[in-house]
């Protein structure tokens, strides 16, 4: 089955129901049904053929779900892009996809443009929520997108688990923005699980910060297309506290979140015994949820269920931790999704024993078609089995007795120190256990003797007093003498992805063994 079928079966039983909410605008099921419907026809008037990438370079809204979907009634395949992307690199991602349309709001137009002028390629633009003085030459979102006349529809696509429905975009280890191709097959079997571990329904609001650029924000979207919930959206997470009030006032039952919105959350004093009584689960992806911010989150919505995943944009969701193991399992991230696979294994792909680290490799109907126009990089990620594809996540693991599973680190994050091997992640999990610690990364510091050592950058909660010294005597009384960092550096904050994950590039490190005391 195609997405846009689980839309228009969903909008033919709860019509009348909301199915999106942004700012002040929302939409019925049928209105998002009959918008994509008028999008969908006219982008087949502009020449759009099935198979035909459309780019779309929008914030968290109404518009970006109908263009979602009237994409997939055409049988485009849509290519969320962050709004804050470069024009350069939009312009590569022009070519290499070769766009018919691209659509983007007004206050984006002069990079969008700037992105055409590089590019070979000329798609038509068009522009959401713009004026007559906005469109000089563009076409209008809010025209194309108009309800067809009673009696016309869009003719079904053919169904086909493995046409192509995304085109997300993320940056490898060089930088070049590398395009997973997920099928229609692949986004529904991974949100086909997850609504059965979440338990979703027609009486759930998810109340989503995550961008429709992101597969973390993309699956709230379908989930809630699938099951006749509510999806509220929020542009940005910059003011935590009008978050929670959102969440409130919408009375939201679901609430996606990334560990670095969780720390920030759990951070924030003075709010009243059981807030958000309608909260009935928090999820976390992205990146590992220190145990520390876990339990304080948990703490402050105790009537909550926190569910702690991991994935990767290349099969969406691989594992999640059931919220009554989290406390027996500290820092796990639980087992294979449900009809998949989740495997650690050696350099030579044999399983490894419990406790001893490896790969993960993921197998199932989720995991990706390969990378858009780049074969190499999709033989390495991907290896063919008996029942489908086997993912290389790149990602080290290991497993506890019961075969629940580690997040250790990413291959290439590893710190080699002294001829042991340091897992930045598990130096995090003790930096966040102080309380006045708000942010925390490590990273490895060139040094002569011993190869690297170990640096962590920390950001204090607000009016928070912590010096070096007490970091570095916190650390050394849980952590083995080689992993106990050797510098602190105070930042006033630190670099993220346009995900919200924390991320040290090479240029935010100064390779020199001094910290920085507070």
């Amino acid at each position: 089955m195609r997405l846009e079928a689980r839309l228009r079966e969903t909008a033919r039983i709860f019509g009348a129901k909301t199915a999106v909410i942004a700012s002040e605008e929302q939409l019925t099921y049928a209105e998002l049904d009959a918008r994509s419907d008028g999008l969908a026809s006219h982008f087949a008037a502009l020449g759009v053929q099935p198979g035909n990438r459309v780019l779309m370079v929008l914030d968290n809204g109404c518009a970006a779900v109908i263009c979602f979907f009237g994409a997939w009634k055409a049988g485009a395949v849509p290519c969320p892009l962050h709004p804050t992307i470069k024009a350069e690199k939009l312009a590569t991602i022009l070519d290499s996809t070769g766009a018919s349309v691209i659509i983007t709001q007004p206050r984006l137009r002069g990079t969008v443009e700037a992105a055409i002028a590089l590019s070979t390629t000329q798609p038509r633009l068009m522009l959401t929520e713009a004026s007559d003085s906005d469109l000089r030459g563009a076409l209008s979102f809010e025209m194309a997108s108009q309800p067809l006349p009673d009696g016309v529809g869009v003719a079904p696509q053919p169904e086909s688990d493995d046409a192509l429905a995304l085109l997300i975009h993320t940056s490898g280890s060089t930088g070049r923005p590398k395009g997973v191709m997920l099928s229609h097959g692949n986004v529904l079997a991974a949100c086909e699980a997850i609504v059965s571990y979440l338990g979703n329904t027609a009486d759930d609001t998810v109340l989503s910060v995550l961008p429709l650029s992101f597969g973390y924000g993309i699956t709230q979207m379908v989930t809630m297309a699938m099951t006749g919930g509510t999806l509220v959206l929020e542009k940005s997470f910059a003011f935590p506290r009008k978050i929670l009030q959102r969440l409130a006032e919408v009375k939201a039952t679901g609430f996606p979140l990334v560990p670095t919105m969780a720390a920030l959350i759990s951070g924030i004093k003075d709010q009243p015994p059981g807030l958000l009584p309608e909260l009935r689960y928090i999820t976390s992806a992205a990146a590992a949820m220190p145990p520390a911010i876990g339990s304080r989150l948990q703490q402050m919505f105790p009537d909550a269920r926190l569910y702690l995943m991991y994935g990767q944009t290349e099969c969406l969701r691989a594992t999640y931790l059931a919220p009554e193991e989290a406390l027996q399992r500290p820092g796990s991230v639980g087992k294979a999704i449900p009809g998949t696979q989740a495997v650690v294994v050696d350099e030579d792909g044999r399983k490894v024993p419990a406790g001893v680290t490896g790969e993960l490799v993921v197998e199932g109907p989720h995991v990706m078609q390969g990378y858009w126009q780049d074969p190499l990089a999709s033989a390495l990620a991907l290896s063919p089995t008996h029942c489908g594809r086997r993912l290389h996540t790149g990602d080290l693991f290991r497993t506890d007795a019961e075969g629940f599973l580690y997040f250790v680190s990413r291959r290439d994050d590893i710190i080699k120190t002294r001829g042991e091997k340091v897992s930045p992640q598990e130096v995090e999990s003790i930096l966040y256990a102080l309380p006045c610690i708000r942010e925390a990364a490590v990273a490895g510091i060139d040094d002569p003797v011993f190869g690297q050592v170990v640096r962590a950058f920390v950001v204090l909660a607000e009016g928070a007093v912590l010096s070096e010294r007490d970091i570095i005597r916190h650390c050394a009384l849980l952590l083995e003498d080689y992993m106990v960092p050797k510098s602190v550096e105070f930042r006033e904050a630190l670099p993220r992805t346009a995900t919200g994950k924390i991320r040290l590039g090479a240029d935010d490190i100064d390779q020199t063994n001094q910290g920085t005391a507070a």
